[in-house]
C-alpha cells in the first residue's frame, strides 16, 4: 500500500497559479500510475489529470488542458500539478491517488485507483 500526502492548496485569486505536491511513502511510485482528482462543492469526484507507470505523456482533463501540468519525480517519490491561470471553477478538494492500472481510459476512473490521500483544498476567489 501507498501512503500518499498532498500539499500546497490554498486560497488563490483567479489568474493566480498554485503548484501542489504528492509525496508518497511505503512503496517507491515508479511502478504506479499516479492521476489526479478533485471534488468541486456539491459535486461528484472528477478527474483532473493522470500518469501511466511507464512514463510517457500526461492526460488531461479538457477543463484543465493547456493550464495544468503534471509531473513526477520517481526519484522523490513524489508527483506535482502545477495550476496556473486558476478560475473559480477549479475550486474543491484536489486528492492524489496511485494505482497499479495503466492505460486510457481507466487512468480517467476513480475506481481504477487502490490508494488516496486526504486531500488538499484549492479555493479560487472571483
Amino acid at each position: 500500500q501507498v501512503q500518499l500526502v498532498e500539499s500546497g492548496g490554498g486560497l488563490v485569486q483567479a489568474g493566480g497559479s498554485l503548484r501542489l505536491s504528492c509525496t508518497a511513502s511505503g512503496r517507491t511510485i515508479s511502478t504506479y500510475s499516479m492521476g489526479w482528482f478533485r471534488d468541486p462543492p456539491g459535486k461528484e469526484r472528477e478527474f483532473v489529470a493522470a500518469m501511466n507507470w511507464n512514463g510517457g505523456s500526461a492526460y488531461y482533463a479538457d477543463s484543465v488542458k493547456g493550464r495544468f501540468t503534471m509531473s513526477r519525480d520517481n526519484a522523490k517519490n513524489t508527483v506535482y500539478l502545477q495550476m496556473n491561470s486558476l478560475n473559480p471553477e477549479d475550486t474543491g478538494v484536489y486528492f492524489c491517488t496511485a494505482g497499479l492500472l495503466t492505460g486510457w481510459p481507466a487512468l480517467m476512473r476513480p475506481n481504477s485507483y487502490r490508494d488516496w490521500g486526504q486531500g488538499t483544498q484549492v479555493t479560487v476567489s472571483s
